[in-house]
């Protein structure tokens, strides 16, 4: 196994976790900005108003995106199936 190769498995690796992270990354940033921008607003200073609406975007985006995360997941694993007899040599 050469170096470029165990780079190449670690990049595209990374790059996976990367990818099927960013939705739940996302809908909490978004829940995140909007809810301080009302706390901004209405002047309320309460740190832990923004927790339950954060968990529960993290969940619905989980929700909507598993069948898109697991098929990413998948097709990672197979790649790497696939790639088992040039690794093994």
């Amino acid at each position: 196994m050469t170096p470029d190769l165990v780079t190449e498995i670690i990049r595209k690796a990374l790059y996976v976790v990367l990818l099927c992270s960013a939705p739940m990354l996302l809908a909490s940033l978004i829940v995140g900005v909007l809810l301080s921008i009302f706390q901004t607003v209405t002047s309320i200073q309460e740190p832990t108003l923004v927790f339950v609406p954060k968990i529960v975007s993290v969940f619905l985006a989980l929700a909507i995106f598993f069948p898109w995360i697991t098929n990413t997941f998948l097709d990672f694993a197979r790649w790497i199936f696939e790639a088992l007899p040039t690794l093994a040599k």
